[in-house]
Formats: structure tokens, C-alpha cells, sequence
């Protein structure tokens, strides 16, 4: 399996979360490329981190935060999330 996929024109992204982060980035993906990597400032508390993913996200490929969904994982270091119509791929695809 990869850590992205198409569906249709919305993008699916299997992620793993490190909170508490020096700062906001992308890694790369973990051994065996099910997920890519994130780093974020914010703690897991109260959902503080999932918020701050999302922003994060939105800006980075180019959307508005209403626009990126959390599909599983909301309260766990692994989330997948949808994309809808991302303007901007930030994340290098020969990193899979």
C-alpha cells in the first residue's frame, strides 16, 4: 500500500503524526512507505494537534482548511485524511 492515493479528483494521505514537533514539515515516509511522516508544534491535547495538522495541510497543498477531512484516526498518531481538489502537491511522489 502507499501513503497517498487519487480518488477521483480528491487526494487520500495515510500520515504519521509526531506531535510536539521543533517544528511544522514533512519527513518522509516510514520503512516499508505505508505512511509519510509529520512533524507538528502542537501537543495532542484536547485535540489541539489534529487542528494544527489540518491547517498545516490545507496550506500546504493549497486549500482551505474546510476542506481537508480527517477519515480515521482523529485521536491517534496514525491518521488518514482526505484532500478535496488540493491545488498543490508539496510532498516529493519518489519519496514512496
Amino acid at each position: 500500500m502507499s501513503w497517498y492515493r487519487w480518488n477521483g479528483e480528491d487526494l487520500e494521505l495515510s500520515l504519521r503524526v509526531q506531535p510536539r514537533a521543533p517544528r511544522d514539515g514533512f519527513v518522509g515516509p516510514d520503512p516499508g512507505g505505508d505512511y509519510y511522516r509529520v512533524r507538528i508544534q502542537s501537543p495532542p491535547v484536547d485535540g489541539k494537534g489534529t487542528e494544527s495538522l489540518k491547517r498545516f495541510i490545507a496550506a500546504a497543498f493549497g486549500v482551505p482548511p474546510s476542506r481537508v477531512t480527517i477519515l480515521s484516526g482523529e485521536h491517534a498518531r496514525y491518521k488518514r485524511l482526505r484532500i478535496e481538489s488540493p491545488r498543490l502537491f508539496p510532498i516529493p511522489v519518489d519519496a514512496a
